[in-house]
């Protein structure tokens, strides 16, 4: 079926087609022969923009042979050339020497028998079972599959590095198959994606680029946003062959490691309950009603051993700490007396509101400030 919304966001396309093209070719790749002209006829190309992400797409359904990459005229020696070229220089600049590397469609093998031309171990994924076994019959390491979703394993991963070369403006799950890359990918693994320069068809007016078998347009900016979507760090993204393809170096993005976060818990935690203790039972009170007030009470297990917690703001007095249910009071409850010690959790405020409590309240009281590093007394 027709794509009626944008195939990488999910959003809306513009209401009216930015262009629409009638009777064009129903596929770059069929020619029909004699007895196929009785009955041939074009197809419409409608050619929409996503209101979300701005990428610019075909509605038609994707060729029947998308999976697959042809490259009918293999590659000249000018490409041979270039391709010898790019490859050396990525190879070294990101030490992928006897490391893994996979081309994702790679054809008849054109391309990655450049890529063995270097000291790497060099893989390749295709759908077409005749292209796979004429790859395996050159000595090319070649797996017959297609990534469908982020859940599709390649054979002999996970990989150091890959390619996807002019292969990624043809897929309809655009988003499915960036992912299945990308999970079966080492972390800190680097890749190039090439698709088709949009950004010059716009500039030279290229109105005869719209094809069946692409079903994207790919500026720098949205190539960028689509990689990044999907799991990429962005290298760098440049015009490259004459300015016909845009070649973005992308890098796996790493998930935040935070498990230091539990440890520096644990650590406030402690530090929290041994100055608590340090005074009488129920002497001691939190300045703040903030959001990291309110969580640190939570997650250091002190609701217990708080008689209250100060706050200026009006609208939060009279009420309670939510989870913890601690009294918030007015500032002004300090006149009476009832607590020894002040934990101040203020964020940026915390200075200027132990000098309050120093100037307006009490000399006498004990003061202490939540900081960055932990508990520190004032």
């Amino acid at each position: 079926m027709p794509a009626d919304k944008c195939r990488l966001c999910n959003q809306s396309f513009y209401n009216e087609s930015i262009l629409y093209y009638e009777n064009m070719p129903k596929a770059a790749q069929f020619l029909p022969d004699e007895n196929e002209i009785k009955n041939e006829v074009g197809v419409n190309l409608d050619i929409r923009q996503c209101m979300g992400c701005g990428l610019v797409q075909l509605s038609n359904d994707p060729v029947s042979y998308f999976r697959e990459v042809i490259r009918a005229v293999g590659i000249s020696p000018e490409m041979q050339k270039f391709r010898s070229k790019q490859f050396k220089e990525f190879i070294n600049e990101h030490s992928l020497e006897n490391k893994k590397i996979v081309e994702i469609g790679c054809g008849q093998g054109e391309y990655l028998k450049v890529i063995g031309e270097s000291n790497v171990d060099a893989y390749g994924l295709e759908y077409s079972e005749k292209l796979v076994s004429q790859c395996k019959a050159s000595g090319l390491k070649v797996f017959n599959g297609f990534i469908e979703d982020a859940n599709y394993r390649i054979s002999d991963c996970n990989y150091d590095a890959f390619y996807i070369l002019n292969f990624l403006e043809h897929i309809p799950d655009i988003n499915g198959i960036l992912m299945g890359i990308r999970n079966n990918l080492n972390d800190g693994a680097v890749g190039i994606v090439e698709v088709p320069n949009f950004d010059m068809i716009l500039k030279k007016n290229l109105f005869s680029e719209f094809t069946t078998d692409h079903l994207y347009y790919f500026t720098k900016n949205t190539l960028i946003s689509t990689l990044s979507k999907n799991g990429f760090e962005i290298l760098s993204c440049d015009e490259v062959w004459y300015d016909y393809i845009i070649s973005a170096r992308v890098k796996k993005r790493k998930r935040v490691e935070l498990t230091h976060f539990y440890n520096f818990q644990e650590k406030l935690k402690d530090d929290l309950h041994k100055y608590i203790d340090s005074f009488e039972k129920n002497k001691v009170a939190i300045w703040g009603a903030g959001h990291q007030a309110l969580a640190v009470i939570c997650m250091t297990e002190i609701k217990d051993k708080i008689k209250y917690i100060l706050d200026s703001a009006p609208f939060k007095q009279g009420k309670y700490s939510p989870a913890t249910h601690i009294p918030i009071v007015a500032p002004e409850k300090l006149h009476t007396g009832s607590i020894d010690a002040v934990i101040v959790i203020a964020a940026s405020y915390s200075d200027e509101v132990a000098k309050i409590i120093r100037e307006k309240y009490s000399k006498e009281i004990s003061v202490a400030i939540l900081r960055d590093f932990g508990l520190e007394e004032v």
